[in-house]
């Protein structure tokens, strides 16, 4: 286990060294995984803080109103821990909660949705979107999309059991194909050209989905884009990293022995993980 201490101390004083302060990511579950490896990818140098809430997941099938409570919830123990830079590498908080809390913190927050809308549409005219009920019904992309270019034509369809089947890690499981080809199947009577994972745990499916789309249908990744906007906004505010990163810290509300194993295919090794528990409608680190 890391201990906190690796975080405080005149070694790592981030109010006289803003650029050495971790980037903080969150979602509810393993999902947001996707956004911190193209992290790793695309800005290596940067520490990192994940937090997964498990112990609340799914939030695709949350109301608005309590999506927006546990982000509240999630920023204030991020801005605790002396984040930089907040990735909400979750589309269900970026629908419905990334607006309000932006007038509510000084911290920059980035959200999927807008990078994601402008990749797609770059990609293709005839746009399919995969998401969390919460996310669908928002029509955040949907919006997002249409305002970058009103001639595109734009489906989406909730998907309320992948992230559960992700979580149980039944990715490979027959059963999990079938539940796919039912929610593709209207998207590509449509004859879609273009296909959004309108939700960061939806990446770990590519090769269930990859099998049962036609090759002509391009994939669109909003974590990839997002880290792009993330690399752009530490240049505008002088915060990039260039010392060595400290070791990623992963925390989560609920089982921690059950994060790490779901995690290890994804990251290549066994994370140590913390928790992160909930009190007074609050989070405070153990």
């Amino acid at each position: 286990m890391i201990p906190t201490s690796i975080f405080e101390g005149n070694l790592y004083d981030f109010s006289q060294q803003p650029q050495r302060a971790p980037i903080g990511i969150f979602d509810s579950g393993v999902g947001g995984l996707t956004v911190l490896r193209q992290l790793y990818r695309q800005l290596p140098n940067e520490s990192i803080i994940y937090f997964g809430d498990t112990a609340r997941l799914p939030y695709g099938i949350r109301s608005q109103a309590e999506i927006i409570q546990f982000v509240r919830e999630i920023l204030n123990w991020m801005q605790q821990q002396k984040v930089k830079m907040i990735i909400m590498a979750c589309n269900t908080s970026s629908a419905l909660a990334l607006e309000t809390v932006r007038h509510e913190f000084t911290i920059p927050i980035l959200g999927l949705i807008l990078p994601g809308a402008r990749a797609a549409v770059e990609q293709g005219k005839r746009i399919g979107i995969i998401a969390t009920p919460a996310t669908a019904k928002s029509n955040a992309y949907k919006r997002a999309i249409l305002e970058i270019n009103s001639e595109v034509q734009v489906w989406q369809v909730g998907c309320p059991e992948f992230v559960p089947l992700i979580e149980q890690n039944r990715i490979h499981d027959p059963y999990t194909t079938e539940v796919a080809r039912s929610y593709l199947e209207p998207l590509l009577d449509q004859q879609i050209d273009t296909l959004v994972y309108g939700c960061t745990h939806y990446p770990h499916l590519a090769p269930v989905l990859r099998s049962l789309l036609p090759n002509s249908v391009k994939l669109v990744d909003p974590a990839v884009h997002v880290v792009a906007a993330c690399n752009q906004e530490l240049d505008l505010l002088g915060l990039r990293n260039t010392h060595p990163p400290l070791p990623t810290r992963f925390f989560v509300s609920g089982c921690p022995q059950q994060f790490a194993q779901t995690s290890t295919q994804w990251l290549g090794c066994t994370p140590m993980v913390e928790v992160a528990c909930f009190s007074d409608a609050a989070i405070s680190s153990n």
